[in-house]
């Protein structure tokens, strides 16, 4: 998989572009053309299409513009695709009233960040070492923080505690995806998958040699449906995790 990154851009640029401090507007005073219709035909392309389709001529033949067009209002796709990415973070709801205390509202985090990404499969693609410094990114950010301040963690704590959740969706929906695009690229389902190998494995296994793989892996088969579930290990993963968090905030309390 192609990893992209944020951040390539000139900073003061997209900086400017994130903020919208300098946006122009067309030569004519036409309203056919605006940073925020570029970004989202920019989207719509790497949802349709993958990272590996977005060029600036191929955001202008989607808005049925020419390209040299799109560089009165963008710098150039380095730029425009922080932009992006600001964008789609900040599609995530953010409600102030969430049942379940501090866990409720991790819970709640996780999910949007699972939606998020399986709306745009293209965001697993994207390094997350140097984050989009916009609007939407900070205030994404920032709702995250307050589900856990004020609970007894350090500031280090918190920041570690939404990393901790944040990467950890971000690794089941790669899963996720991974599992959809293998359905859609094959043209097979997982179930005619092992139904095809079933029989060969039957003669070639041997389960008094692999006893607690074989029992394992039927039990597990049998359940899920499948030899992998990525909604089952987003669920029971998430669970896990938030038992984690909560030993390290009781230890925090007992301490005080």
């Amino acid at each position: 998989m192609t990893v992209e990154y944020s951040g390539k851009g000139d900073p003061a640029r997209s900086l400017a572009l994130l903020w919208r401090t300098s946006e122009r507007t067309s030569r004519k005073g036409k309203p056919e053309l605006s940073v925020d219709r570029i970004v989202r035909a920019a989207i719509e392309v790497a949802d349709a299409e993958g990272l590996q389709a977005l060029s600036m001529r191929r955001v202008a033949e989607r808005l049925g513009v020419g390209t040299m067009s799109l560089y009165t209002y963008v710098p150039g796709k380095p730029e425009l695709f922080d932009v992006m990415l600001d964008a789609v973070y900040g599609e995530t709801a953010r409600p102030e009233d969430v049942p379940g205390g501090w866990r409720g509202r991790l819970e709640q985090i996780a999910r949007e960040n699972w939606a998020l990404y399986l709306r745009h499969p293209w965001l697993l693609q994207v390094a997350a070492n140097r984050p989009v410094l916009g609007p939407n990114v900070t205030a994404k950010y920032d709702y995250e923080l307050r589900a856990v301040d004020g609970i007894g963690l350090s500031d280090l704590e918190m920041d570690s505690v939404i990393t901790l959740i944040t990467g950890f969706v971000h690794g089941t929906a790669r899963g996720a995806v991974e599992a959809a695009q293998a359905e859609r690229m094959t043209g097979i389902s997982d179930e005619q998958w092992w139904a095809a190998h079933a029989p060969f494995l039957s003669r070639i296994a041997d389960a008094s040699r692999y006893p607690t793989a074989s029992r394992v892996g039927q039990a597990a088969g049998e359940e899920l449906n499948a030899a992998y579930s990525p909604e089952h290990a987003f669920e029971f993963g998430l669970q896990r995790v938030l038992d984690g968090i909560e030993a390290l905030v009781n230890r925090r309390r007992g301490e005080g």
